[in-house]
């Protein structure tokens, strides 16, 4: 659970990027909630993903208004919580697989520049790495998005 609410909020940086992906994901376990008749969890849900959606109007590069920590760990507890109320704790390594990258992209930044003094990403979680790479944040939204849907449709069809 803990795990899981800090890698959204590392996903949490640029403007759109965690509300999009979490909308995604949340939709996921909505669908797969509503494979298996567990309405309570798709209504849940599904009312998430219209939160995200109204959060989005405003949130969309520039910025009009920001998420920050309570917001992010919220989506990320909630995204937990279906996934475990599904007893699908597992799911979460597909369905989570762009906040899994960006964690363990800090992870492996931070153990590399311990022991050689050298990075690997110019600056993590990775989505700043891109930023600094020359991509637009509209972009790494986009790109992020359709990685965590392809993942999604994966992880519907496996279920």
């Amino acid at each position: 659970m803990l795990a899981t609410t800090n890698a959204v909020n590392l996903t949490d940086g640029i403007d759109g990027l965690a509300s999009s992906i979490s909308m995604i994901m949340i939709a996921c376990l909505s669908v797969i909630a509503m494979k298996y008749e567990v309405y309570e969890i798709a209504m849940l849900g599904f009312a998430l993903c219209g939160a995200c959606l109204g959060f989005l109007i405003f949130n969309l590069h520039p910025a009009k208004i920001f998420m920050g920590d309570t917001g992010s760990l919220l989506l990320g507890g909630a995204i937990v919580v279906m996934a475990l109320y599904l007893k699908m704790p597992l799911i979460l390594i597909l369905v989570a697989a762009i906040p899994l990258l960006e964690t363990v992209s800090v992870i492996m930044q931070v153990i590399y520049f311990k022991k050689t003094g050298n990075r690997i990403f110019k600056m993590t979680p990775l989505h700043h790495h891109f930023e600094l790479s020359g991509w637009k944040e509209g972009k790494i939204v986009s790109v992020f998005s359709v990685i965590t849907l392809v993942f999604c449709i994966i992880a519907i069809f496996l279920v």
